[in-house]
């Protein structure tokens, strides 16, 4: 089974040669093509290619008729009808060549004849800078050589040593860019003074070159390998004495050592000579990782170095710190009698702390008494203690290792900004790149010799949550007005920082607060609380979280207007510093709703609104929003009632839109004291038509009976017909008389003595009236006057007996059109119709519902 398979396997292999040679025959089986004088030939040079059919491998048995075309590539350079053609190239480039020589029985169609690869080269240069070495005692020995240009051509490099003894060895690299070879050989110190030489030559089909030969040594030749097993002890535990130790081979004679620190870029060199794999070291740090690295050498002046070893890294033993501990703090009052103190230190250096700091050892005494009154040991680097506001404390911090503690720190506990002398001034912080900051200041003015030093601190403000932002700072020389702050720097955010000037136990601060980079806010306030206060409202806020600030906030922006309002919002501008998270506002209107909200501005622009709120205000208005239009108002009344036509409409009108239930009831006159004193009218003063009257009333109390003494006599209220007034049922004045008015003539009208005598009404009471301060006796007082039915005037209620100044036959009569023309009121809002004449009926009782007397006479 096992021999068909392999028989199959050898018949498989013969067919494909088969296969490869039939194809090889027929690629050119229609006919040649031959290059002359060589496929290979140097640049510049020119060559003859000739093609040729075989016979009967033409398109037809006429010449004329078979077209012969070379091709160089694919672009055609000559063509021939016949059997054969022939062609010179020149100027061909560097490389290979391809030409392919085609026949054409049509114009589209044509078979491929043969072809040809051309190659152009140059001659090999010499090989320079030979060089051979061997790597350690039992290495092969190796050489290197610059081949110079490419020869564009297959060149074979052949490396031949020759020694002592006729010793003789050679190999050849078979790669195309060959320019190292190993001999595969090695030589030994027995003959360490031995010649050796060596020789390379580079041969191609256009010629040869060889390298100047290298004759070197064993010892010149033979590099030794790199030191191993690498080790360090320190005697007693202690970097004041430590060894390091390694493995070499046995013919080393130098040594050279390096080492450094991990955190240093810089290297320490030692040399040492016959060393034996032993090299002490006294000036490494404590508690510190170091890197070494050894090379070794066979010889003091030949030979090369060894590459460096493999770097061996450890750390040193620790040693008891050394150096004291930079120390600040802050102090918070709590209440009346109590504070917080805060005091901060910063980490030793590696150098300064000389091992692993295990704990830091806090005191804080009262400076007066000299006792210790606390001591805390802490692994933190902040500690706090609540103490009473009064006395001088100190402090003093000390950082504890496995071997020691360091020397204590100690500071006094003053008010940092207590001296404001000391403050220094001007300060400012500009961006320094990303993650920096330059602070500058000024000396604090004529107490600048007395500063010792400046203190700059910096932290991000509080957050709102429970722990508080790290404290950083740094301390610069007196003659300093300029500190670079960086490292924890973090754009966008905004950071606190204080100068302060150090001079004893005295302090001046001065702070500021600034951001690396900056950009509007992401969001706005939100407001948490709107209240009023006397009139004004104070709006309350919480600060933007502080990822969302973009910087420091400047300022903030309130904005408000009326709900609904499509008008442009006020605004008012805080400084950040003025108020940071409330402010009150004297301008907003009462009984008015506003929606309000907040912004805040960085360096960079504005933030969105925060959150809108809705308020109404209900306090009072501001008095000076109203009194200048209460002054306007004011002197316009005043200007108006000093005109005596316009107080005469006012009182007119408002005696009118009087409410009836003002009315009183009406007592009897019949058993006045004043009717009884005086029983006669006689005297009466006030003509009978100043009697006016009023319209009724809602409720009215039950009518008095009076009986009446005038007989046959109707009397009206109004003047004697006078030969000048207008007629029955014309107007006077805007009003109209009717039949109805009128009671007797002018001719049966009987002398105004004889009238009142005949009639005895008016012996019950005195007529109530009224009259101008400017009216006459004989004159009328002026139009009627409505009189409120419920009440009786005190001082000119019950009229005089005296009415001698009523008008008679005798005395002339004005004429009443005059009388009445500038004295006529006239109330459009109220039908004429309302008011009714008092009449008296001479068989008829006269009754109080028809007399209706005013609780409040009007005085014209």
């Amino acid at each position: 089974m096992a021999q068909t398979n392999g028989g199959c396997s050898l018949a498989l292999i013969f067919i494909i040669v088969l296969l490869l040679a039939k194809a090889n025959i027929d690629v050119c089986k229609r006919g040649d093509v031959t290059v002359k004088p060589s496929r290979v030939i140097s640049l510049g040079s020119a060559v003859n290619i000739s093609c040729s059919l075989k016979p009967e491998q033409g398109c037809s048995q006429y010449p004329s008729v078979n077209r012969l075309i070379l091709y160089k590539f694919d672009r055609q350079i000559h063509f021939l009808h016949g059997y054969s053609l022939s062609s010179q190239v020149t100027g061909l480039p560097l490389g290979t060549t391809l030409f392919l020589c085609k026949l054409a029985c049509s114009k589209n169609k044509e078979f491929r004849i043969c072809g040809a690869e051309i190659s152009v080269g140059v001659v090999p240069e010499q090989p320079q800078n030979l060089s051979c070495i061997q790597k350690g005692e039992h290495g092969t020995v190796t050489c290197i050589w610059d081949r110079g240009r490419d020869t564009h051509l297959y060149t074979a490099y052949t490396l031949q040593l020759t020694g002592p003894k006729n010793f003789t060895w050679q190999r050849q690299c078979n790669d195309h860019y060959c320019d190292h070879l190993d001999l595969g050989i090695n030589l030994t110190p027995e003959l360490p003074e031995s010649s050796y030489t060596a020789k390379v030559t580079a041969t191609n089909s256009l010629g040869n070159a060889s390298s100047i030969p290298s004759t070197f040594t064993f010892l010149d030749i033979v590099r030794p390998l790199p030191p191993w097993n690498i080790r360090i002890k320190c005697v007693n535990a202690s970097v004041s004495r430590c060894i390091l130790q390694w493995r070499d081979e046995g013919l080393v004679l130098l040594n050279r050592l390096r080492y450094r620190p991990n955190s240093s870029r810089s290297w320490t060199m030692v040399s040492a000579t016959n060393a034996k794999g032993r090299q002490d070291l006294l000036d490494l740090k404590p508690f510190t990782e170091y890197e070494f690295q050894i090379s070794s050498k066979l010889h003091l002046y030949k030979g090369s170095w060894s590459d460096w070893s493999e770097p061996f890294r450890t750390q040193t033993p620790e040693e008891e710190p050394t150096g004291t501990l930079d120390v600040w703090y802050m102090k918070q009052p709590i209440d009346y009698n109590r504070q917080q103190i805060s005091l901060f230190w910063k980490n030793m250096s590696v150098s300064e702390a000389r091992g692993k700091i295990l704990h830091y050892l806090v005191t804080l005494q009262e400076v007066a008494g000299g006792k210790v009154t606390m001591q805390n040991i802490t692994e933190h680097t902040s500690w706090t203690w609540i103490i009473p506001r009064t006395g001088k404390w100190a402090a003093t911090v000390s950082a504890a290792n496995s071997k020691g503690s360091s020397l204590p720190t100690r500071i006094n506990i003053t008010d940092l900004c207590e001296a404001e002398l000391l403050a220094p001034r001007q300060v400012s912080a500009n961006s320094e790149g990303v993650d920096n900051m330059m602070v500058t200041w000024e000396p604090p003015g004529k107490a600048a010799p007395a500063v010792q030093e400046y203190v700059v601190e910096w932290r991000e403000p509080h957050s709102g949550s429970d722990t508080q932002p790290p404290l950083n700072w740094l301390r610069s020389p007196p003659y300093n007005v300029s500190a670079l702050i960086s490292g924890n720097i973090k754009p966008y955010s905004c950071y606190e920082i204080c100068v302060c000037a150090l001079s004893g136990d005295q302090r001046g601060c001065s702070s500021i607060r600034s951001n690396s980079k900056h950009k509007a806010p992401l969001s706005g306030p939100h407001i948490n609380a709107i209240s009023e206060e006397k009139g004004n409202i104070v709006i309350s806020w919480n600060e933007i979280p502080a990822q969302e600030q973009m910087g420091c906030i400047l300022h903030y922006r309130i904005y408000w207007k009326e709900q609904d309002s499509n008008s442009q919002p006020q605004l008012c501008e805080i400084p950040y510093r003025v108020s940071p998270n409330s402010h009150s506002i004297d301008s907003l209107q009462p009984g008015v709703t506003y929606v309000l909200w907040i912004t805040a501005l960085t360096a960079a622009g504005e933030s969105p609104p925060g959150n809108k709120r809705e308020f109404h205000l209900q306090g009072k208005a501001n008095w000076s929003v109203f009194v200048a239009p209460s002054i306007c108002v004011a002197v316009v009344i005043v200007g108006i009632f000093s005109t005596r036509y316009f107080r005469q409409k006012v009182f007119v009108l408002l005696s009118a839109l009087r409410p009836q239930w003002c009315s009183k009831e009406i007592p009897d006159p019949a058993n006045s004291t004043w009717a009884k004193k005086y029983p006669t009218v006689e005297k009466m003063q006030l003509p009978l038509d100043r009697l006016l009257t009023d319209w009724s009333t809602p409720e009215e109390p039950e009518p008095l009976v009076i009986s009446e003494v005038l007989h046959q006599v109707t009397p009206v209220f109004r003047h004697p017909h006078h030969p000048n007034w207008p007629d029955k049922g014309q107007e006077i004045q805007g009003h109209y008389t009717s039949e109805e008015d009128t009671g007797y003539s002018a001719s049966s009208l009987p002398p105004p003595k004889a009238l009142i005598a005949e009639t005895g009404l008016v012996d019950l009471y005195k007529m109530l009236g009224s009259r101008s301060p400017d009216s006459k006796p004989g004159h009328l007082a002026g139009p009627v006057t409505v009189l409120p039915v419920d009440y009786l005037p005190t001082h000119e209620g019950y009229l005089p007996s005296n009415i001698e100044y009523l008008p008679s036959h005798e005395a002339p009569i004005t004429d009443p059109l005059e009388e009445l023309k500038p004295q006529h009121i006239s109330l459009s809002i109220f039908p004429s119709s309302s008011l009714h004449p008092l009449t008296f009926s001479c068989d008829k009782k006269l009754t109080l519902d028809r007399l209706k007397m005013g609780c409040s006479s009007l005085m014209l």
